[in-house]
């Protein structure tokens, strides 16, 4: 905690704003968002496509519109989105506690959806411009913040939701309303070095521009993996611990979730410290995509064993994958985002990076029906060694494909271009 306390220190006030800001976002998400659900389905007994409907409408608006919460926040500076996103999703969360009807809940959804669409690439942009030429370590001081809110939110719903489910709307809509006041009185009206509305032309020409960037274009495609790896602490893991125990599988899959946020938030900063010291950016891509990989073979060796191994070695199979993966990742982040900013010459960064998340958006989503696809096979004909391979796969190919961009010069930064007078 001392370490954390000194690196937020470190920075300029606005970074820490930001940093704090994105430990209430997640705390405020994830205290509402892993319950929704069941309310939905229990005391409003919607039927199981409308809750499907809700809860993809919200996914949907965010990831679908990344790109245009990037291109606004860089025609208009960062804390205009920003402000607008936590007014959105203050009106969004009290919605979704206050109402039945489903054209009112979907209306919320859409609105929550959105709102991370428009603060999203603006904080990192923002973020990015504030720590100058510390950016993987704001990054990685960030990524602290942002795990700890995850790890934090569930256990403050759960608290929560045993008096009311509006209670928690109300409580998460309450934070969101604190942090647009925040942000209106603390966060500086920046302008992004190379922004738009500095550099002329209107929106089809900023993302001709963004789409130009082939560099940029192949390091997105390359990172897809890494979110889809990522992404199986939601999906494949909770499957696998529902396999191996049955009706326990719940309170496997909450200690799963509990450990991936401990492991980042424990160990991002000695991380990458550790990988900064010793490691190139385009090796401690590498490796750190290498290591997710890897943190699925674990659980291919206790499945190609059999169902003769015990559940102990199950779940240590399980906690191993998890925490390679957390570690693997808390590797990557940091790097990842600071190549970003590199290789769009510091010029439309938000909207580089919501392009970049828009990519990775639909790279999880066929990725998880890929998934999904692969262990029904492997369910059927009992061979779930193969989903586990597949993903270690996925990683070597993630790691490859970054190796093959660093080595024929793609990660290279490209020259900042100046806006013109």
């Amino acid at each position: 905690m001392k370490t954390l306390w000194t690196s937020t220190r470190s920075f300029t006030p606005a970074a820490q704003l930001l940093m704090v800001n994105q430990f209430a976002i997640n705390l405020a998400f994830y205290m509402l968002m892993p319950y929704l659900a069941a309310h939905l389905a229990g005391p409003l007994g919607l039927a199981a496509w409308a809750v499907g409907l809700v809860l993809g409408v919200r996914n949907f608006s965010q990831q679908g519109m990344f790109l245009i919460g990037g291109t606004i926040a860089d025609r208009l500076g960062p804390k205009t989105p920003i402000m607008a996103g936590c007014l959105l999703r203050t009106a969004g969360f009290a919605l979704l506690g206050l109402v039945d009807s489903l054209p009112v809940l979907v209306l919320a959804s859409a609105a929550t959806g959105f709102a991370g669409a428009l603060f999203n690439p603006a904080v990192r942009a923002c973020l990015a411009a504030e720590a100058g030429d510390r950016r993987v370590e704001a990054f990685a001081t960030f990524n602290v913040y942002y795990q700890a809110g995850m790890l934090l939110g569930p256990l403050v719903g759960l608290a929560l939701l045993a008096a009311d489910f509006r209670l928690v709307c109300l409580v998460a809509a309450s934070i969101f309303a604190a942090l647009t006041v925040l942000q209106w009185r603390r966060l500086p009206a920046l302008r992004p070095e190379g922004s738009a509305t500095s550099s002329g032309g209107g929106v089809l020409a900023q993302w001709r521009t963004v789409v130009a960037n082939r560099p940029f274009l192949l390091f997105s495609c390359a990172m897809i993996g890494s979110y889809v790896l990522t992404f199986q602490v939601y999906l494949a893991l909770p499957l696998a611990a529902g396999e191996a125990f049955g009706a326990r599988g719940t309170q496997a899959t909450s200690l799963l979730f509990v450990l991936s946020a401990a492991v980042a938030v424990t160990g991002q900063l000695r991380l990458t410290g550790w990988a900064k010291a010793r490691w190139s950016h385009q090796q401690a891509l590498v490796r750190g995509l290498a290591l997710m990989g890897l943190a699925f073979t674990p659980l291919a060796l206790t499945a190609a064993a059999g169902p003769a191994v015990p559940g102990a070695a199950q779940l240590v199979a399980l906690a191993l994958a998890v925490a390679m993966l957390s570690a693997g990742s808390a590797v990557v982040y940091p790097f990842e985002m600071d190549t970003v900013v590199a290789l769009s010459g510091n010029r439309l960064v938000a909207t580089h990076y919501g392009l970049y998340n828009t990519v990775s958006g639909l790279g999880i989503t066929l990725g998880n029906l890929a998934t999904g696809g692969l262990w029904d096979y492997a369910t059927r004909h009992q061979a779930l060694w193969t989903v586990w391979t597949a993903l270690t796969l996925t990683g070597a190919f993630c790691a490859a494909a970054v190796l093959a961009l660093g080595r024929t010069g793609r990660l290279t930064a490209r020259p900042t271009v100046a806006a013109p007078a």
